[in-house]
């Protein structure tokens, strides 16, 4: 009857173990997430080529490619998706820039002017559904050098 008991205890112990083991333990290897990235969706837009105009001319194109990070649930319950938004805010706000001459080059506060766009655009969608816009590349093409 001792060596009954002993065998069931024994079994008792182990079983409450490896249950302890597995529940303490759960969420010791999980891998862990930056919270920052976590549920944002990355967006490429195609090329914008944006005309630049100085007296009465079309002096050449910004041709840029933007990037934005947006809340990917915000993004499917929305009914249009952000991007056209994104493009029409960049195409507005780098035509009517005046401090951008290319004929006079100088730094461009290009951060501001992504904020600005971030900020105009998660306006009108009436949510912080864009987190950041980035650019991808950006580039001025003379009109000289345009083919038709």
């Amino acid at each position: 009857m001792k060596v009954l008991v002993t065998g069931l205890w024994i079994c008792a112990v182990t079983i409450a173990s490896c249950y302890g083991a597995v529940t303490w333990g759960g969420g010791l290897f999980a891998k862990k997430t930056e919270a920052y990235l976590e549920g944002l969706q990355y967006q490429k837009l195609a090329p914008i080529n944006i005309p630049m105009i100085a007296e009465g001319r079309v002096q050449g194109y910004v041709i840029a490619v933007l990037v934005f990070t947006a809340d990917a649930r915000l993004m499917h319950t929305l009914p249009v998706p952000p991007n056209a938004f994104v493009v029409d805010e960049a195409f507005r706000q780098i035509y009517a820039d005046p401090s951008l001459d290319f004929r006079k080059l100088a730094k461009y506060d290009i951060t501001r002017r992504l904020a600005e766009v971030r900020s105009a655009v998660n306006g009108r969608l009436g949510a912080e559904v864009v987190k950041d816009v980035l650019v991808d590349e950006m580039n001025f093409v003379p009109k000289r050098e345009v083919r038709s």
